[in-house]
């Protein structure tokens, strides 16, 4: 690997280890050895041999749409939390680590656990027993083909749009580390990923997934390892942060956050806790179709019901490769004159301040990773960004074929008609992600636009979702009209602030408030507003008799039996498992 000669140094503890930052804007952090290059050749070859390979068992819709429901729960599982794991993943939560310190981490706690279990637990047996294939599948059964067709519209745009941050997290990486062009970066990763889903399928998808969460810890790993020893280990560092940022805390989860001003984030415990921890988190985990999709493809209800909970010990793992890189760079970055290195939005990059907040792991990667392990590191975040950005197309390819085009284009046709569809949708995702990359770029952080677009369609499709499973009810018109409402009224709301910078202080509650605090409370009335509406007009309408909702809703459906397993193959048994350790996790960083 080489490196300029001049430019950023990076030093902690007694002795100084030098980094190279290229000229500002542009030039380039390093170079692939022949080592580098054949490790990631090697990734690609893979890739697509799987896509190829198993393109004979995708020529069913069941096969290809979901992986011919034969999943074991330990696939499904790690296949969940590995479609999640993308380069946004990556990249973005290191990128807002940076910018908000370990408060990013309750995206992977109560961000996700309550709800991973929930999925599991309680609304697995819901979408299993339905054999829906996606989740507008269940409100077409529910609410009716209209809610079905808005749902799946509104779906099909967030996935289109979230493939774009995958190819733009991507993107960014060969441009800082590597000087390479953006636009041929998109391209050639849109490319490959284009060919091993519409040759596999969802199967395809779920086994270079399995792959890509191996290397993505196999490769992440190393950063915060060597940060840490650099560092001087967790206390040192956590030490030294305290004094470079005495205004704000950026190392306690719980303990700051009973004011706006007191955390880097500007929130509130009550926005952690019931925006983040119940609206988005439930209505990402247990109603986007993205990652139910993966649990779908599992081979009986309890499988289905176990991939989700062993995709949670996972889960609370990953802040160690995606948090812990942010932290050590407000501590290690460096200018040549001692002074800390000072990263920006997206929106703000200049001459005067060069790198985002979302370079900082491809910043951390090239100063720890020589030759051969760069390649590995590259090839981690090229895992990260295929398998988020497959996910993406796959979810979006089949809620296009069986939510789109099948009601409103056409009703009858051969399976074989769907499938080929269903790759072309494919093709189609790919092309108009390509698009939508761009859009990122006028975001100040990647986690910011991705937490904006779930208050968008998720939080109120979790009301939706709530009153048809648990209230009988609830009616046609009155899940329609919620669900409506409750996504013009977020687009509302985040239209308000960005042309009244005031509004902040009502939608947010404070001033202080800063972007990924808006999302939250936005997120919370949102799904409030859906619930209302759905409420009043279901009240206002007349129910279905209670004898078709049988299958639809809790309490007139009758669950399939599970013959007794032994207390260590039982889900209940592993779920109170995941909760101990969650609670034990939340107290230590409090």
């Amino acid at each position: 690997m080489t490196v300029p000669a001049s430019a950023i140094g990076i030093a902690s503890g007694p002795s100084t280890l030098a980094m190279f930052l290229p000229p500002p804007l542009h030039g380039q952090l390093a170079r692939l050895t022949p080592l580098d290059i054949a490790v990631i050749a090697v990734y690609f070859a893979m890739v697509l041999f799987i896509g190829f390979y198993l393109r004979h068992g995708s020529n069913t819709s069941e096969q290809f749409f979901l992986a011919g429901r034969e999943m074991t729960a330990w696939i499904a599982g790690l296949s969940f939390v590995s479609a999640n794991m993308g380069a946004l993943e990556l990249m973005g939560w290191a990128g807002s680590a940076y910018q908000y310190g370990i408060l990013a981490t309750h995206w992977y706690w109560i961000g996700a656990i309550p709800a991973m279990l929930f999925l599991g637990l309680v609304m697995m047996p819901f979408y299993y027993v339905s054999k829906t294939h996606s989740v507008p599948g269940y409100l077409k059964l529910r609410f009716g083909e209209s809610s079905r067709i808005l749902a799946a519209f509104s779906f099909a745009i967030e996935m289109v749009l979230m493939s774009g941050v995958n190819m733009f997290s991507m993107a960014v990486v060969m441009k800082v580390v590597l000087g390479w062009n953006i636009t041929f970066s998109i391209l050639m990763s849109s490319l490959a990923v284009a060919v091993y889903v519409g040759l596999g399928g969802l199967r395809s998808a779920i086994y270079n997934e399995v792959l890509q969460f191996v290397l993505i810890w196999a490769g992440a790993l190393l950063v915060p390892i060597l940060g840490l020893v650099e560092a001087g280990g967790w206390h040192k560092m956590v030490a030294k942060i305290a004094s470079n940022y005495r205004d704000q805390d950026y190392i306690h989860l719980w303990r700051d956050t009973a004011h706006f001003s007191a955390n880097p984030m500007g929130v509130h415990w009550t926005g952690i806790v019931f925006g983040l921890g119940f609206v988005i988190s439930f209505g990402y985990w247990t109603t986007d179709f993205l990652v139910v999709q993966r649990v779908l493809a599992a081979r009986n209800l309890r499988a289905a019901q176990m991939a989700p909970i062993i995709g949670s010990f996972f889960k609370m793992a990953v802040p160690f490769i995606v948090i812990l890189p942010g932290l050590l760079g407000l501590v290690v970055l460096q200018n040549p004159d001692g002074t800390l290195l000072h990263l920006v939005g997206e929106n703000q990059v200049s001459v005067a301040n060069p790198h985002s907040f979302n370079e900082v792991l491809p910043l951390m990667m090239v100063r720890y990773l020589g030759p051969g392990l760069l390649g590995l590191g590259i090839t981690a975040l090229m895992a990260g960004f295929m398998s988020g950005m497959a996910g993406n197309v796959s979810a979006f390819a089949t809620v296009w074929t069986y939510d789109i085009y099948q009601p409103l284009i056409r009703k009858r046709a051969p399976d074989s008609h769907y499938v080929a569809i269903g790759r072309w949708a494919t093709v189609l995702g790919v092309v108009v992600s390509i698009g939508a990359a761009y859009l990122v770029m006028h975001a100040a952080g990647i986690m910011d636009y991705v937490q904006a677009l779930f208050s968008f369609f998720i939080a109120p499709l979790l009301g939706a979702i709530l009153l048809g499973m648990f209230w009988k009810r609830a009616t046609a018109a009155g899940g329609f009209c919620g669900l409506l409402l409750g996504i013009l009224s977020s687009v509302s709301l985040f239209l308000w602030v960005r042309m009244d910078p005031s509004a902040l202080s009502m939608v947010a509650l404070s001033p202080d408030a800063k972007s990924m605090a808006e999302n939250l409370y936005r997120a919370l009335w949102s799904f409030l507003i859906s619930v209302a509406v759905t409420v009043v007009v279901s009240l206002l309408t007349r129910p279905r008799p209670i004898a078709e909702l049988e299958g639809l809703v809790y309490g007139v459906t009758k669950l399939p039996f599970q013959e007794p397993v032994p207390f260590y193959r039982n889900q209940w048994f592993w779920a109170v498992i995941v909760v101990v350790l969650f609670a034990g996790l939340n107290i230590l960083f409090w």
